[in-house]
């Protein structure tokens, strides 16, 4: 039981670092994860990585494919629009589920995740181009705080699970919150009030508007360096 145990806790610790490298963007979308690279990389055994790497694959964010096995799961324009339909869809039908069963306790977390993203720089000087993990966290726990008052667990699940598949379209478009038109502070502001103030249909509005804005920064953004490196 212990060496299982062991196990398990070096696949968990693999999994985390290479999530944190994909949602980073050190691994690129479509770059192949190769079992010796990651062993070497990872300093880690066959076994872990392949179960990290299942676990990565169940979450949306790797893709295997028979003979080749593991790659970075690639984007294109036409799976963000089937993206952001069902998101639009789970996200705000799990948003409303939270305000009208959500407890103070739900209203005190929603308000306390609002409170580190305002306060948390959304790039930094090694890396101006794209948000930073501190950044893409906080942005992630905000949102999943807003649903997590939804009773329906299986919604929730399939929501967050969309939102993490969105988080990598986000990284690779260059200034996907850096539009003249947009202020991504404000939208995330009016969304906490509408939610806190318990109106279910105006916190829904704003958050369907908020996603599909995004995606159609996205989509003129043209998702830049989209191609992984060579396999020279």
């Amino acid at each position: 039981m212990a060496k299982e145990g062991r196990s398990a806790t070096r696949a968990a610790a693999v999994h985390q670092r290479l999530r944190d490298d994909i949602l980073g963007g050190r691994l690129r979308p479509s770059e192949r994860l190769k079992f010796q690279q990651i062993c070497e990389d990872y300093k880690t055994s066959v076994g872990a990585a392949r179960e990290a790497l299942t676990r990565l694959a169940s979450e949306g964010l790797v893709r295997s494919q028979p003979n080749f096995g593991y790659m970075v799961t690639p984007l294109s324009l036409e799976d963000l629009e089937d993206l952001t339909t069902a998101r639009v869809e789970l996200e705000c039908m799990a948003l409303r589920m939270s305000i009208e069963k959500g407890d103070r306790q739900w209203e005190a977390n929603a308000v306390a995740a609002h409170h580190l993203l305002a306060r948390t720089p959304f790039t930094s000087s090694e890396q101006p181009s794209r948000p930073t993990d501190e950044w893409a966290r906080v942005h992630t726990e905000f949102h999943f705080a807003l649903v997590a008052g939804c009773p329906n667990r299986r919604i929730l699940q399939m929501a967050r699970s969309l939102r993490e598949e969105a988080g990598l379209y986000q990284l690779w478009s260059v200034s996907f919150q850096r539009k003249p038109d947009r202020d991504g502070a404000a939208e995330h502001r009016a969304l906490l009030e509408a939610s806190v103030d318990r109106d279910a249909e105006r916190a829904a509005l704003l958050l369907r508007e908020h996603l599909q804005h995004t995606a159609r920064l996205l989509q003129a953004d043209g998702l830049h360096e989209l191609h992984a490196p060579s396999e020279e």
